[in-house]
C-alpha cells in the first residue's frame, strides 16, 4: 500500500484572517502586500508562489497527484496552476469547498479525488520537511506526523508562545495515537510523557475519514473540525493512526510577520514540480 500512495490533498480554502490583518512591522513588497490582503497565503511570492515549494517537497517524497481544496472565489489559484505554470512531476486538480465550514468539511470536498485510496492531507500555509511526507507515505495504515516540540521550536520560524498552543499527541506503547489534546493547559502537558509530540495537521487517511466527516457535528466554533472526525474514526470505525515522529521544523506562513522569515529560509531553494 505504501509505495502506491501517490495522492495528496492540500487545504487552501481558509479565509486567511491573520494574513489579511495589516502589520506595520512587516516590511512587504507591493506584490506581497497585495496578495496578503486577499488572504490567499498559498500565492505569497518568495521567488515564486509559496505553494510551489510545498508541491516540490511532495514531488520529492513521491506524490504524483495533488488536489487543492479551494473556494469558488479562488480564481487566482486555479488560474495559476491551470494556465501559468506547467507541472511535470505532479498533476494538480481542484475540489471546491463552497463555504469555509472547517477542516473536516474541506477534507470531505476531496472525496471524489481520493476515491478509495489512501492520501495525505496538509495545510497550504505550511512547508513540511521531506522526512515527514516520506514517513507518512511509507506507512501501511492511517497516521500523522508528530513533531517533537523542542525541535519544532529550534528549527521552525514559529515562536514558542505559538507552539505552546498546538495540539499534543498522546502515543501508546505501539506508537499509535491514543488521543489529541487541543490547546493543552500546563497541567495537561505535565500529564503527557516527554518528549512532547505535536500535531501540525499532517495526516495520512483512508476512505473511512469521509464517513467520519459526514457524521460529526459542528464544534463550539461553528465548524466541522478534522480532529473531531479523527476521533470519530477511532471510536466508531476502529481506525488506528500510527505516529511518525519528526525532529525537524515546519515553516509556517500564517501572518505577515512570517513572510520575511520564510523568504530567508526558502529563497533560492530548487523548485521542480
Amino acid at each position: 500500500m505504501s509505495q502506491e500512495m501517490t495522492k495528496a490533498v492540500i487545504l487552501a480554502r481558509g479565509l486567511g484572517t491573520r494574513m489579511r490583518k495589516s502589520n506595520e512591522n512587516a516590511a512587504l513588497t507591493a506584490e506581497q502586500a497585495k496578495i496578503a490582503e486577499t488572504g490567499v497565503k498559498a500565492l505569497i511570492p518568495i521567488d515564486r508562489p509559496f505553494l510551489d515549494y510545498v508541491l516540490h517537497n511532495l514531488a520529492e517524497a513521491g506524490y504524483q497527484q495533488v488536489c487543492l481544496v479551494i473556494g469558488p472565489e479562488h480564481d487566482a489559484v486555479r488560474n495559476y496552476y491551470t494556465n501559468e505554470v506547467k507541472t511535470s512531476r505532479v498533476k494538480v486538480s481542484f475540489a471546491i469547498q463552497q463555504e469555509p465550514l472547517g477542516t473536516a468539511d474541506a477534507v470531505a470536498a476531496a472525496q471524489q479525488f481520493a476515491q478509495k485510496d489512501h492520501f495525505i492531507v496538509i495545510n497550504s500555509d505550511n512547508y513540511y520537511p521531506l522526512n515527514a511526507l516520506k514517513g507518512l507515505r511509507q506507512l501501511n495504515s492511517c497516521g500523522l506526523a508528530g513533531f517533537e516540540r523542542e525541535a519544532l521550536i529550534a528549527h521552525s520560524n514559529i515562536p514558542a508562545n505559538r507552539v505552546n498552543a498546538f495540539a499534543v499527541i498522546n502515543i501508546d506503547s505501539d506508537n499509535n495515537m491514543s488521543g489529541i489534546i487541543e490547546k493543552p493547559t500546563s497541567d495537561q502537558l505535565a500529564s503527557v510523557p516527554l518528549p512532547h509530540y505535536l500535531s501540525m495537521n499532517c495526516w495520512r487517511f483512508g476512505p473511512s475519514i469521509f464517513e467520519a466527516c459526514a457524521n460529526i457535528s459542528k464544534s463550539t466554533r461553528g465548524e466541522f473540525e478534522l480532529p473531531d472526525a479523527v476521533s470519530y474514526s477511532c471510536s466508531r470505525l476502529n481506525e488506528t493512526y500510527k505516529v511518525v515522529p519528526v525532529s525537524d521544523g515546519v515553516l509556517d506562513l500564517s501572518c505577515r510577520e512570517d513572510i520575511q522569515q520564510v523568504i530567508d529560509r526558502l529563497k533560492g531553494s530548487p523548485v521542480n514540480i
